[in-house]
């Protein structure tokens, strides 16, 4: 049999080259090729490892007619061009967790770091002068660090935190009461945090829900003498808020090892007191680019040689008998969890998955990973159907996963229900003609609707003359209406309205509709 040929393009550890070996795979390492070298080379390879420096275009896609996977040692997949691997069948993988202490051991060392000025005090001292009085520090030993994502890279900082006797403060929308107690941190909410934390620091995604989380309306909120530090994703800050936080004195300090746009060669912020940058520093540790290119290099050639898949971007882990019967429930499964996270708000703890009639015959977890992949998806850039049942573990969230072999009013049913504040809330659905994934059910109003593309969810009092009023407002904005499907409790009581549209819609057109006679909520969703 022959064996899969591997291309490596951009500088790795050279064990990566001997675990391909070793695990039956032939490997070429060919770096610094330009795009027009990799396009025409790139044809007789079966996989491609590649880091940072590597860009995986549609057109070397294109032309790869043999290619099977690419594996990205590290975590960003900026680089390559997902959807169109995806429509080539070409599984994308990458190693989310090999950075991990790297970059929390970063984020510490910024912390001490803008604690003590010592980049400044460093490079004066290094000019001549001896300014000791001029850097006055502070202890981080009992002060609160505030910590804005308690996921993999955020649980390692809060617990080298604690070890320096630091107070950690810690938001999280997946952070239960018994995962908090476990870290040794308290759980808050993002205003408690803002307004209690001497340091923060921030260890989430850059996604719709988490994108300048730290914004002027936000920083003002923080404590006099606040310091920030950023080692997780350029644009979590209002960069031109921050500069005018630290001219104003109101915050005292801020280190950032990643910027809005990289790579920053220029900034507002340079040259600002009290601000230290590193160039994106977080995983480059001697250890971290070993870990990352071994990760890759097993990945790779566990799914070239055996067919295993580990942490794939565009991939659910299926046999091949499976697949076909179960695409479109992981579909349906995947807009459900995405349903019920963007309308369901609070601390969500958990979920339950019920499958009944056909579906409850079929294999759950590849089910499961899809809700969950859909429910997470707004608080992470890097979930998928492999990684999300991980991820959803590590937050502490319950998920229960239940079957009924009976058949309902449908042959075949999925529901997803989260536990909230006010009490559960559930969607479902179900497939027509037995691949058509369609939406039957919101909070306990039947509504059938296509879940796709860009949406407007509102609850409303069933009334005559709403369904012009709501139709006048988006025509006055050009907003062209694809489908419009109603629900309702009873006549007269409280109706949904879910309708699909071209375009995203205005923030200000959302608050318009909110205004609407008889409107009580106006959500837009994105499928």
């Amino acid at each position: 049999m022959t064996k899969p040929k591997v291309l490596i393009s951009d500088k790795m550890d050279p064990n990566a080259a001997r675990i391909f070996e070793e695990r039956g795979c032939d490997v070429d390492v060919i770096t610094g090729e330009t795009p027009e070298q990799l396009k025409a080379r790139i044809g007789e390879y079966d996989g491609l490892a590649i880091r940072s420096s590597t860009t995986v275009t549609a057109e070397i896609l294109e032309a790869a007619t043999n290619l099977k996977v690419i594996g990205r040692a590290g975590i960003g997949v900026d680089n390559v061009d997902i959807p169109a691997a995806s429509g080539k069948g070409v599984v994308v993988m990458n190693t989310p967790f090999g950075n991990s202490i790297t970059t929390a051991e970063h984020a510490i060392a910024l912390i001490m770091a803008v604690a003590r000025q010592i980049p400044a005090a460093n490079a004066r001292t290094q000019a001549g002068e001896w300014p000791k009085s001029d850097f006055m520090g502070v202890e981080v030993t009992g002060k609160t660090l505030g910590l804005i994502g308690a996921g993999n890279i955020g649980s390692i900082v809060a617990s080298r935190a604690l070890g320096l006797k630091m107070k950690v403060v810690a938001f999280d929308p997946f952070l239960t009461e018994d995962r908090a107690v476990e870290m040794g941190v308290e759980k808050a909410d993002l205003d408690t945090l803002l307004s209690r934390a001497d340091f923060i620091t921030l260890h989430t995604p850059l996604t719709d829900e988490t994108r300048n989380i730290l914004s002027a309306e936000n920083l003002a909120k923080t404590k006099k003498g606040v310091r920030i530090v950023n080692c997780a994703r350029g644009g979590l800050i209002d960069e031109a808020a921050l500069k005018e936080g630290l001219d104003s004195g109101h915050i005292a300090g801020a280190a950032l090892d990643v910027f809005a746009k990289e790579p920053a060669k220029e900034s507002p912020l340079f040259g600002t007191p009290n601000f230290i940058c590193t160039p994106h520093l977080g995983a480059s540790t001697t250890e971290a680019q070993v870990n990352v290119a071994l990760q890759v290099a097993e990945q790779m050639a566990d799914y070239l040689v055996n067919g295993g898949v580990t942490n794939a971007l565009n991939m659910p882990s299926l046999s091949a008998e499976e697949a076909p019967k179960l695409k479109p429930y992981m579909a349906l499964a995947e807009k459900l969890g995405s349903l019920v996270s963007q309308l369901a708000h609070g601390n969500l703890t958990e979920i339950t998955i019920e499958r009944s009639g056909a579906a409850a015959e079929l294999n759950g977890k590849p089910i499961e990973g899809a809700v969950l992949a859909g429910f997470m998806r707004r608080y992470s850039d890097t979930v998928n159907m492999v990684n999300a049942p991980y991820l959803a573990k590590e937050r502490g969230l319950q998920v229960r996963s239940v079957r009924f072999e009976g058949e309902g009013v449908y042959h075949t049913l999925l529901r997803v229900t989260v536990a909230t504040s006010a009490g559960p809330r559930s969607v479902a659905g179900t497939l027509f003609g037995e691949n058509a994934p369609r939406l039957v059910e919101i909070f306990g109003i039947g509504i059938e609707a296509d879940l796709d593309g860009h949406m407007l969810y509102v609850v409303n009092q069933d009334a005559p003359g709403f369904i012009g009023r709501m139709g006048g407002l988006l025509g006055q904005h050009d907003i062209n209406i694809g489908t419009f499907h109603l629900g309702r409790r009873e006549a007269g009581g409280e109706a949904i309205v879910l309708l699909s549209v071209d375009q995203p819609i205005p923030a200000e057109v959302i608050d318009q509709a909110g205004k609407l006679e008889g409107v009580k909520l106006v959500k837009a969703l994105s499928f």
